[in-house]
């Protein structure tokens, strides 16, 4: 009896295990729709459009439209066979490959009645998977821990980041203040210092406008002795119109009448009276000297000398000069000798004479350059000037620093505000760079911030985006990052780049493509995505039918 108990034992286990695989339904039928194919019953077509009796199941002839009516063979375009594939995962292949002499199920079930010999690899497909799904499991197990820690590390990196923005709000306030009492303090320096500048800038035009008034009352006294030809202390309308240039209406013709109307209606003016005949004219005047300079010279008719060389033609007198001595033959430095002369007149001229000479615009700025620079401040206003440039030093130290403190409030609002996952497990990334090396490119993700590409032989970095928003499916947001308005492609559209995260160990660019021109696929591992891993029994329990 107890040998026969031994025995039923193990007979009873197998038992237990055939029944649990080798369940009765017809063939390609899941286990999920065992319940709508019963033997012996009418058998419904699935989308409810007839019933037929169940022998028609699986009789080689399509009569359900939706195919549901031959699960276990190709009559039906639409239909589907499902591979039980024990020891594996199960699937769904198109009924058109049912008996088609290729093995498609890794158990051989759709192959019942080609003849062809298919070997059942479940088992070994299934341990391969097993293996792998474990090595899933260990590195997700190891993410998540990470991710554990990275929360961690946001969570104290929040709450100090907020402690430094209240820090950081307090000394911007007391700021603020300085840079408005540092602004009165300027204010009130560069008020005197603005009036000391005026009335030494004004010392200084009033001292070269009477060195103009000089030179202007100079000038005027040698024009005065220049049109009186005749020295009797007189300017009159005669001498006046030996100045063409000052007609007045500028036709050509300097009447008697224009020269009166300059001269105040009266024939003669004195030095006193032509005060206010200078102011009319002085702008248009043109001593005798500078005519002479400006007038062409006539070309003179010339001949040979006796050396061969060419001279003016002389008169009969001079000729007769030339033959007797009294005019010496030119010699071969005549031409230098001539350039000497020129140079020895032009040192003797006048200094003074030579400016009134010049025209009035080029007279005006050679006045300008003879003021020479503004005389240095005196001590008082330069002590006021000095005491100014402090307070704005001082005031400009504390507006720059107040701005770096904005900027750096403005920065630590804009990370707390940041969506860096439910747990800000992603805020790690923040301010982070990660580089991928290809043969040709250096591509760069900065999470948050930008995508780029550089190539690694020279040449300018290229923007594939910037940072856009999360764009992952509902239910997992974050798994995707999006990238966008990057550097615009030829005749195309702006480059863009998308971003998918997938669990891992390390974080790192493992991967960029280009799907389609000017968009980017990169993909992107973090502990950050690592969800709770469930148990590997667990998770082979979703991909094992028993």
């Amino acid at each position: 009896m107890a040998m026969a108990c031994q025995c039923l034992i193990p007979l009873l286990l197998l038992s237990a295990a055939v029944s649990t695989v080798e369940v009765h339904r017809p063939r390609g039928v899941p286990l999920t729709k065992k319940h709508f194919y019963v033997e012996g019953k009418p058998f419904t077509c699935l989308d409810g459009s007839r019933t037929i009796p169940f022998d028609r199941v699986n009789d080689d002839y399509c009569d359900c439209q939706d195919g549901s009516d031959e699960p276990g063979t190709p009559a039906c375009p639409n239909g589907s066979f499902y591979c039980t594939n024990a020891g594996h995962r199960p699937t769904f292949i198109p009924s058109s490959r049912i008996n088609d002499g290729v093995c498609d199920c890794c158990d051989a079930t759709d192959e019942f009645n080609s003849g062809a010999r298919c070997p059942n690899t479940c088992r070994e497909l299934g341990r391969k998977e097993r293996e792998s799904l474990q090595k899933l499991a260990e590195i997700a197990k190891e993410g998540f821990i990470l991710k554990q820690q990275l929360i961690q590390e946001a969570k104290r990196g929040l709450e100090e980041k907020k402690a430094k923005a209240l820090e950081f709000e307090a000394s911007k306030k007391q700021l603020e203040e300085k840079v408005e009492a540092l602004r009165t303090v300027k204010e009130s320096a560069e008020e005197p210092e603005k009036e000391a500048k005026g009335r030494h800038l004004k010392a200084w035009e009033d001292q070269k406008a009477a060195v103009r008034a000089e030179k202007d009352k100079a000038r005027m006294t040698e024009v005065f002795l220049e049109l009186d030809d005749d020295g009797d202390g007189l300017v009159s309308l005669t001498e006046l119109q030996s100045h063409s240039e000052l007609d007045t209406d500028s036709d050509g013709s300097f009447t008697e009448m224009e020269a009166q109307t300059l001269l105040g209606g009266m024939d003669k003016v004195d030095t006193m009276a032509f005060e206010a005949v200078w102011k009319d004219i002085k702008d248009k005047y043109i001593s005798e000297a500078q005519a002479q300079e400006e007038m062409p010279q006539e070309e003179m008719p010339q001949e040979e000398t006796p050396h061969g060389e060419t001279r003016e033609t002389l008169s009969d007198n001079d000729s007769d000069r030339y033959s007797e001595g009294e005019i010496p033959e030119e010699d071969d430095d005549g031409d230098e000798q001539e350039e000497e002369d020129d140079e020895e007149e032009e040192e003797d001229e006048d200094p003074d004479e030579a400016d009134y000479n010049r025209p009035p615009a080029v007279q005006e700025k050679k006045d300008d350059e003879d003021e020479g620079t503004m005389p240095p401040y005196d001590g008082e206003t330069q002590n006021l000037i000095d005491a100014a440039q402090k307070a704005r030093e001082q005031f400009d130290e504390a507006e720059r620093a107040l701005r770096e403190l904005d900027d750096q409030l403005k920065s630590l609002e804009k990370e707390t505000s940041s969506d860096f996952g439910p747990s800000a497990e992603f805020a790690y990334l923040y301010n982070q760079c990660y580089d991928l090396n290809t043969s040709e490119y250096v591509y760069r993700l900065c999470p948050f911030n930008r995508v780029t590409q550089k190539p690694k032989h020279g040449g300018s970095e290229t923007s594939l985006g910037s940072w856009g928003h999360w764009d992952g499916p509902e239910g997992n947001v974050h798994a995707v990052m999006k990238y966008e308005n990057g550097m615009g492609c030829w005749q195309g559209p702006n480059r863009s780049t998308t971003v998918k995260l997938k669990c891992g160990k390390e974080t790192t660019v493992t991967s960029t493509t280009e799907p389609s021109r000017c968009e980017y696929l990169m993909e992107f591992t973090t502990p950050a995505l690592c969800q709770d891993p469930k148990t590997l029994d667990s998770m082979l329990h979703e991909h094992t039918e028993l």
